[in-house]
């Protein structure tokens, strides 16, 4: 299985990721511990996505260390590998349902890491555990729609049905890059307090990749904020100021409407 680490459920030390010359990620040292809540800030190129990627073992870090849920991502190989990314459920913007697929297909895709190829083969065929897929649908309010094709779906029911197939994957944590940037304010408000609601059932740890800031209250306990892939600040929603939005976001403050959002009221 590889070398185990102590620390919570990620924790990194001093780590850098470049892609040739460009340096993207710059001695980062967290530490987040289980079932936490932690949203993710910072303008476009901060390597907010970069950062999800290095937590979920797609990427090894340049140099420093990352260590996911005990174990040291630079070291896992082959099935050890495979073992760990199958205990992490990740909720991308887009481009999370296969669209020649029935829903019912796509929930069942959570189910991949314990299958055999040949049972996951024959369930493209005949749907193996149906009744997993139909609890996970009905858990998102999505039922009457497991034998419908993504396009039939808004794209909020398609969130639905991704968080649906991480309900039937099981994964100790949760990693969503930007799961709302393409949905209105209250259909991304629905599908936040979806996520929160089942990590919480679950007993999950979950990090989110935020890019509208009106959903960090109520849904989050602590905020990392990043610039130039390095911490510019962290700590909990309260404690966020205009001042420090305008710093953060810089010239992308106003295009981002940043004035009209409202901060959360302090004791």
């Amino acid at each position: 299985m590889g070398p185990r680490a102590s620390g919570g459920i990620f924790t990194l030390q001093n780590a850098y990721k470049s892609f040739g010359e460009s340096e993207v990620l710059k001695d980062l040292s967290f530490c987040i511990e289980a079932g936490e809540r932690v949203a993710v800030i910072g303008p476009s190129g901060a390597g907010k996505t970069t950062l999800f990627r290095l937590l979920s073992a797609v990427l090894k870090p340049t140099s420093g260390q990352v260590t996911t849920l005990g174990r040291d991502t630079r070291r896992l190989r082959g099935r050890a590998l495979h073992r760990l990314r199958r205990d992490i459920g990740v909720l991308y913007q887009n481009d999370n349902l296969i669209p020649h697929l029935r829903v019912v297909h796509n929930v069942l895709m959570g189910r991949l890491g314990d299958w055999s190829l040949a049972r996951a083969l024959v369930s493209l065929f005949w749907p193996q555990e149906l009744h997993r897929a139909k609890a996970a649908l009905q858990q998102v309010e999505l039922a009457e729609k497991l034998w419908c094709m993504p396009g039939e779906l808004s794209g909020g029911q398609q969130q639905r049905v991704a968080i649906a197939r991480l309900i039937v994957q099981q994964p100790r944590v949760m990693l969503a890059d930007e799961p709302v940037s393409q949905l209105d304010i209250r259909l991304g408000r629905e599908i936040i307090e979806l996520l929160c609601s089942i990590a919480t059932s679950l007993g999950n740890t979950l990090l989110v990749n935020l890019h509208t800031l009106e959903l960090l209250h109520g849904n989050f306990e602590r905020v990392i904020a990043l610039r130039s892939g390095q911490i510019f600040w962290q700590g909990p929603p309260s404690a966020i100021t205009r001042e420090l939005l305008q710093e953060l976001y810089g010239a992308e403050y106003r295009a981002m409407h940043l004035d009209d959002v409202p901060l959360e009221q302090r004791a």
